[in-house]
């Protein structure tokens, strides 16, 4: 087996794991479940993480280099489309635990500005998803460097929105506080070291090979019909880091977060 092999099945062993991780997660939580407003809450961040512990397992068995249209598998389920469908929902179901998890810290917290960070978290990754599609379909890498930092920003507003709340913390929710906000910086700090200069190099190589970009119309059946099956190590190296990360600890970030009971019993520090 190559390297690329031996990747993807320790992606396809982490995918059955987080499923486990997940099932014993939603069992421990019906067996202690809470009194009072924060159950509904949890069951709800229970749903969306089962669309994403799904969608992120779909994705591992069936792994997809969008751009080159490169697979793993020879199938019509490795198809770019429904790959990228997948991953839509499955992100956008990340974005709203995000920010249900930081609208429930703002309203306990009467925090105006960290409010208005936790609306406007969707609808800024579904402007991130618009711009993924167009690179997808187009092959234009610059849609990725816009989709990229979309999700970066995401990350930079919540951090801020968090410490904005620190102030009227008590100490329970500040050691909540204290976590997201560490994970929410190193998170940022990958998306505009790693993530978002790797696409802005790919776009800027192919303007200078002179690439010519497919219509969104010649592009949606492109992706419908055209994959490559390679265990090829050079086609998959630069998606091992990022892909291996996504499937695994923001899976387990997304089960995690079902855990957290609202409201945070943030209490103002007495002087």
């Amino acid at each position: 087996m190559t390297n690329a092999t031996y990747w993807w099945h320790l992606l396809c062993a982490i995918a059955g794991l987080n499923l486990i991780a997940w099932t014993a997660s939603t069992a421990w939580l019906h067996r202690n479940r809470p009194d009072g407003t924060t159950w509904p809450h949890q069951r709800l961040q229970l749903l969306l993480s089962a669309l994403y512990v799904l969608g992120c397992g779909y994705r591992s068995f069936l792994p997809v280099f969008d751009v080159p249209r490169v697979v793993m598998v020879d199938s019509w389920a490795s198809s770019v489309m429904i790959g990228r469908t997948v991953a839509t929902i499955a992100e956008l179901s990340f974005a709203a635990q995000w920010a249900l998890l930081l609208r429930g810290a703002a309203l306990t917290t009467g925090h105006r500005f960290s409010l208005k960070v936790a609306h406007a978290i969707v609808p800024m990754i579904a402007i991130a998803e618009v711009h993924s599609w167009y690179a997808v379909l187009t092959t234009c890498n610059l849609g990725h460097v816009v989709e990229e930092t979309l999700w970066g920003l995401a990350a930079v507003f919540s951090v801020l929105a968090m410490g904005a709340m620190w102030p009227q913390a008590g100490a329970r929710g500040r050691r909540w506080l204290a976590l997201a906000m560490v994970a929410g910086a190193l998170y940022a700090a990958y998306m505009f070291a790693v993530d978002v200069p790797m696409y802005w190099a790919r776009w800027i190589a192919d303007e200078a090979a002179g690439r010519v970009y497919p219509t969104l119309a010649a592009g949606l059946a492109d992706a419908s019909g055209r994959w490559t099956v390679s265990h090829d190590w050079a086609h998959w190296r630069s998606e091992v880091v990022w892909m291996t990360a996504y499937f695994s600890v923001a899976v387990w970030i997304s089960i995690g977060l079902a855990h957290v009971r609202l409201p945070l019993r943030l209490e103002p520090q007495r002087p």
